[in-house]
């Protein structure tokens, strides 16, 4: 089967839409350096939006145009039809699984922001106006107060000692809408879309009090990441949920059943050995690929329900469990520089019938996208089977998002990270040590959440509770912690100012065509961003 040619047919470089927020007041170092970047991105249910979330925390909407395929001169520039500003940090957005652009009132996101309820919001809110009855202060912004509508509904998880809200670390939302499910520090939440609280709750240990904290039973760690078993044609699927923890622990929980646990394990012991030089053995082929990881930051199921595929952050692959009865590991997907703090999320997507099995897609911290086909068709460590740059360098900004579309055409990209300036010599570092807007509490590890984790839950005493106090710690913002002027101006050991500046930017949308070439120009609008279509397909 021949490479795919890839061409890009639309793109933005502006991740805040209509609420650009104040420049960073620190020396620049390149042309396009930007206050914010690109995060994430997501489709909508029926292919015609694309959603981003910015590290200004800014959610921005855009309606792909109905010609997008057709021939341009140049790349289609997008320009967001909505932008939701959130009161806080956040990593949790999800828009709506029935969402139809015919019908306005499926037009919702839900959002989930520290020390702050669930909201439901409209994905086109109006313009911010004067007038409007609802206000967040952001101090960051040219402008003091920007005002937009009010949430449609609330809803509530907080910790029942001291009415604080928990800080939730993963949102889903899945399909048929009528419920979604939210993680926090060792425990899971299912709500009912209706009801503002929530009607199931899952510890994922036994207890908080005990010294052992579960005593090695069940999934100890923050819930970095959810997801929901989809449905098979065969019917054999039972919606289990899959969670990972920055602890580096999977669980799978029926939720069907009372939220009742199926499994748990650990990943360190496929991770963090070296596989001998010729190893046969169906069972452990693809263990220790010595392929890393910090925390789990994604779970993402096979379209067959079969499959699970793991993705961590600080990682040279993904992992592949088979789950069938045995949850074993079938396969490593090698090849993925993706060792980095930032959430560098993948995609999968069914698998052509001609290669069977299902494809992933995968960005890196350099720039460039990998495609793995016939997932499952294979044991042991597997390769990328192509792939290609978003940027013009190959030492281009992290890739955060790469999600296709579900006509298998189109696939969109968002870019984007920071690095450390020293102004000493004005020399640049890499962004790996912290290059998310949650990355000062995600670096602390795995060690840091258990200790922290250790010393809350004994301060409790007798008058504590089977809940664990994460309200004071979360993962999903350095803002619990430090400002981000301070973020931005930090000495460094040699007793001069490291500032931190952003790389740069941007969503890109490709349209995925059958032949071996790429009939790509440059993008003459971003000269500093502009993409050569040089396939890789030597990897």
């Amino acid at each position: 089967m021949g490479k795919p040619s890839v061409k890009l047919v639309a793109a933005s470089y502006t991740p805040d839409g209509a609420f650009p927020v104040k420049s960073c007041q620190h020396k620049s170092t390149s042309d396009h350096d930007r206050a914010s970047y690109f995060k994430s991105a997501q489709w909508s249910a029926d292919g015609t939006c694309l959603f981003t979330l910015s590290s200004a925390n800014r959610i921005c909407s855009y309606l792909l145009p109905s010609d997008l395929l057709e021939p341009h001169p140049q790349p289609v520039s997008l320009v967001p039809q909505g932008t939701l500003v959130l009161g806080d940090a956040t990593n949790c957005f999800t828009p709506s699984p029935y969402f139809t652009l015919e019908h306005p009132s499926t037009h919702t996101i839900l959002t989930a922001s520290n020390d702050h309820p669930i909201h439901l919001h409209h994905a086109f809110p109006q313009p911010p106006d004067s007038a409007g009855s609802s206000s967040y202060p952001f101090p960051y912004d040219e402008s003091p107060v920007a005002t937009q509508p009010p949430p449609l509904a609330s809803y509530r998880l907080i910790k029942h000692e001291t009415e604080a809200y928990l800080p939730l670390t993963s949102l889903i939302w899945p399909s048929p809408g009528s419920h979604f499910i939210c993680g926090t520090t060792n425990r899971i939440a299912l709500f009912d879309a209706t009801h503002p609280t929530p009607i199931l709750e899952i510890p994922t240990i036994p207890s908080t009090r005990h010294i052992m904290k579960g005593g090695g039973v069940g999934m100890r760690g923050t819930v970095s990441a959810l997801s929901q078993q989809p449905q098979s044609q065969d019917s054999t699927s039972t919606g289990v949920v899959a969670a990972g923890t920055w602890t580096r622990n999977l669980g799978l929980y029926d939720l069907h059943r009372a939220g009742s646990c199926v499994a748990t394990w650990s990943l360190t012991q496929h991770t963090d050995t070296t596989v001998p030089g010729n190893n046969t053995s169906t069972t452990t082929a693809a263990d220790g690929d010595g392929i890393g990881g910090k925390g789990v930051v994604q779970t993402a199921w096979s379209p067959c329900g079969r499959y699970l595929v793991v993705n961590e952050r600080g990682s040279h692959g993904l992992l592949v469990y088979d789950l069938r009865g045995t949850n074993r590991l079938l396969a490593t997907l090698t090849g993925r520089d993706a060792d980095t703090n930032q959430r560098l999320s993948v995609d999968v997507f069914p698998g052509a019938e001609s290669v069977g099995g299902f494809e992933v897609w995968a960005g890196t911290k350099h720039g460039g996208v990998v495609v793995y086909e016939g997932v499952g068709n294979t044991e042991g460590v597997v390769g990328p089977s192509w792939g290609w740059d978003t940027n013009e360098k190959r030492s281009g900004s992290a890739v955060g998002s790469t999600v296709m579309h579900l006509s298998g055409s189109v696939v969109a990209t968002v870019s984007g990270s920071w690095k450390i300036a020293d102004s000493s010599d004005d020399d640049t570092d890499s962004s790996d040590e912290g290059t998310d807007d949650d990355s000062d509490s995600e670096t602390n590890g795995s060690e840091e959440e258990e200790n922290t984790s250790d010393q809350e839950d004994d301060s409790e005493g007798e008058g504590g509770s089977d809940e664990d106090d994460s309200s004071s710690h979360s993962d999903s913002g350095p803002e619990m912690t430090t400002s981000k002027s301070e973020r931005h101006e930090r000495p460094n050991n040699g007793g001069y100012q490291s500032k931190v500046v952003m790389e740069g930017t941007s969503l890109r949308v490709w349209s995925i065509g059958s032949s071996n070439t790429a009939p790509i120009e440059n993008d003459e609008r971003e000269p500093d961003n502009e993409w050569h279509g040089e396939l890789l397909t030597g990897l």
